[in-house]
């Protein structure tokens, strides 16, 4: 496991990422002190994937969706005739 201080996980931090996601740990040391450890998740802590389309057909949109409250938002901007 590599140590590195806090000024070279700052400018590496890409390539930091990538290894550890590969599976390696580092640790970030200020002052040569060790602070934190740099870990891959567990597979079950990933975050799924958003689902597209997961609610298809819940819903429906109306054909008048573009001109929904027209009047209402153009008396906002004009005023009444």
């Amino acid at each position: 496991m590599e140590t590195v201080n806090i000024h070279q996980a700052k400018t590496n931090l890409s390539r930091l990422v990538e290894r550890v996601s590969k599976g390696e740990s580092v640790i970030i040391a200020k002052a040569g002190k060790p602070m934190v450890k740099l870990v891959p998740l567990d597979e079950t802590e990933r975050r799924p994937g958003r689902r597209i389309g997961f609610m298809a057909g819940e819903f429906t949109t109306p054909d008048d969706f573009d001109r929904m409250g027209e009047d209402e938002i153009a008396e906002m901007f004009y005023g009444r005739p």
